[in-house]
């Protein structure tokens, strides 16, 4: 049948390697290609977990496959609710919003909720021991009771209609994509560009927690002994009791939540707001620059934020936690490199690599893209809860993705769209854990990562386990830098996604 035994194995070969072309294990970049990437784009969104957004996606793991107890969500007393509890706004049950709703996962945009994605809505809490307690050992059944919204947590959307859906089903959507740590917007940006938690060990004790022998947060006196009547309240903190920083704080530099003081130092009005202390740990911008590659952080604001951070602090201050509806939203603990002393203000290394949106647009048209890039939209654009809605990002960050594919630059890139983490939103695949996967800080719980690029797959979706450090690791190996230690080693690369 075959004229030599080279030919048989090339073609039983061939017909290998398409069968295995969906498998998680799969690592594509292995038999070459990865070099033609040149460019790569990270897009970093806010506070949506998979199955609040894609939990109806065709192909991935949804909602259709968590099991009944995945569902269920327990009480403090580890028993079933016989129902959820009502959604709690600003600790009180919300008329807006029905009572009742069966123990388990509901649509919002659907009957008896009937919400719109075009509409701000509430947001859960999302902090480092919350999370801990919430995956609950990988069942994921303490999302109720320890947030502060009640059933809100257990809401989704069929997000079909978005228009990043659109590219996630064009490209590559990742199913198996956790947030590399417990918690916040701000841990979780720190470990976007270190896998690393960031330190103040001289931290007071008021903003220190106050645990349990099991590391679980107590419960102050007069919280709830059922979330059916109101939600938890527990003595937590943003600095462990050993000195790491785990939930917003504000950066040592301008722009801050905290404003300068006349003499350029921060202006402290409580012990609460005392800042991180400036940061020296390894970033990927280290390892970048290290190796001479080009690099840049661009941020929605950046620039008025910069402005008015450096404004006489008796002044009412325009941008910095302005949360009226139409303004910029800019917020400070979402600028991880901010907290280093290599990024100072006034540093070379300032000028060069931490940069306004509008110098990100502006590249992407000429086609001088540095060879990384990481883009954080501003509050309006970000699609955080409570403060802006889905539609608004979807929108923006679709017609940046249409942007990023009409450039010179489109032929040899790769971007990732990705969330920094979950919001709070109750998903219900367990993240990793044992040796080379769980520690401390995480992976915490399941978010969407969307993969476009000439070389992604097309119309794939992505079982391989990845989480934050996941793009470290992809731009890593991509550039052959200097590994970061926090990475984690059995965390994908990424290269699952790409098809030479």
């Amino acid at each position: 049948m075959f004229r030599n035994g080279r030919t048989a194995l090339a073609i039983v070969t061939l017909v290998v390697a398409a069968a295995l072309g969906g498998c998680a294990g799969q690592r594509a970049g292995d038999a070459g290609g990865l070099e033609r990437i040149e460019h790569v784009v990270v897009i970093y969104a806010e506070n949506r977990s998979f199955d609040h957004l894609y939990g109806l996606f065709p192909g991935a793991e949804g909602i259709a496959q968590a099991t009944a107890e995945q569902k269920t969500q327990l009480d403090h007393d580890g028993k079933p609710l016989p129902h959820l509890p009502p959604v709690f706004v600003q600790g009180k049950p919300s008329p807006a919003f029905p009572l009742q709703l069966p123990n388990g996962p509901f649509r919002i945009d659907a009957a008896p909720v009937g919400r719109r994605m075009d509409e701000v809505l509430p947001s859960p809490i999302h902090q480092y021991y919350h999370n801990r307690e919430q995956i609950n050992g990988g069942r994921n059944d303490m999302f109720v009771a320890m947030s502060t919204v009640g059933a809100w947590v257990m809401g989704y959307f069929d997000g079909s209609s978005m228009e990043l859906w659109q590219w996630a089903k064009e490209y590559t959507l990742a199913d198996h994509f956790f947030m590399g740590a417990f918690g916040g917007s701000f841990l979780n940006h720190q470990w976007l560009i270190c896998a690393c938690t960031p330190t103040h060990p001289t931290a007071p004790a008021s903003v220190r927690p106050q645990l349990d022998e099991q590391g679980r947060m107590k419960k102050k006196p007069g919280s709830p002994a059922s979330v059916l009547n109101g939600p938890v309240d527990v003595f937590d903190g943003r600095v462990t009791p050993d000195g790491w920083v785990v939930n917003t704080s504000q950066p040592p530099y301008q722009p801050s939540g905290i404003p300068p003081a006349a003499g350029g130092s921060p202006e402290l009005a409580d012990e609460s707001r005392i800042p991180v202390p400036p940061q020296s740990a390894k970033t990927i911008g280290d390892t970048l620059s290290a190796k001479g590659v080009s690099w840049a952080w661009y941020a929605g604001g950046w620039n008025e934020a910069s402005a008015d951070g450096r404004r006489d602090p008796k002044e009412k201050r325009a941008v910095i936690y302005n949360l009226e509806r139409g303004s910029l939203m800019f917020q400070p603990h979402h600028q991880p490199f901010n907290y280093y002393s290599r990024f100072a203000p006034g540093s070379a290394e300032r000028a060069r690599h931490l940069k306004d949106v509008s110098d990100l647009l502006d590249s992407i048209d000429k086609g001088t893209l540095p060879q990384v890039a990481f883009y954080k939209p501003t509050g309006r654009l970000n699609q955080h809860p409570s403060y802006t809605d889905l539609t608004a990002g979807d929108e923006h960050i679709a017609a940046l993705l249409e942007r990023l594919r009409k450039s010179p630059q489109w032929g040899k890139m790769a971007v990732i769209v990705t969330y920094d983490e979950n919001g709070g939103y109750w998903d219900h695949v367990p993240p990793p854990s044992g040796a080379g996967w769980g520690d401390r800080w995480g992976p915490g719980s399941r978010i969407p990562t969307i993969i476009a690029s000439p070389f992604a797959r097309r119309g794939f979706v992505d079982k391989t386990p990845y989480d934050t450090t996941s793009i470290l690791k992809f731009i890593t190996r991509r550039f052959a830098l200097e590994p970061l230690p926090g990475v984690r080693e059995k965390a994908g690369d990424l290269t699952n996604a790409f098809a030479f």
